[in-house]
């Protein structure tokens, strides 16, 4: 699993936009992924995640109804439609992949396997 993530930028509060993670490598579909962020002076936060059938996710309290996390295994991408953005959401987010058993414990960036790089969203006010 090789991710890399892309998408972030610069936005004004009230703006979306959409993150994507691509894995080159070719058991993708066997895992589940997650996005989490991490602000200057804060420890990695989870955001959302999901299963490796797309079927179950799970969020973050602070971002529930406003980002949507989804996965084409075919094309080897999970995705992160971030909308209605505010400034408490500017971080450098990052993907992770784990086993399916991470489900158990997705809140823990320490039970993912593997990490991109990581993207940086700044939402101004």
């Amino acid at each position: 699993v090789q991710l890399q993530a892309s998408g972030g930028g610069l936005v004004q509060a009230g703006e979306s936009l959409r993150l994507s993670c691509v894995d080159s490598g070719r058991a993708f579909s066997e895992y589940t992924l997650a996005w989490f962020r991490q602000a200057p002076g804060n420890k990695r936060a989870f955001v959302a995640c999901i299963s490796w059938s797309g079927g179950t996710t799970y969020y973050a309290d602070s971002v529930k109804g406003r980002f949507k996390i989804s996965r084409d295994n075919a094309k080897n991408t999970v995705y992160l439609r971030m909308n209605s953005l505010k400034p408490e959401d500017t971080a450098v987010y990052y993907c992770a992949a784990g086993p399916p058993a991470v489900l158990s414990y997705f809140r823990d960036p320490e039970e993912y396997e593997y990490w991109g790089q990581g993207t940086l969203v700044t939402v101004s006010s």
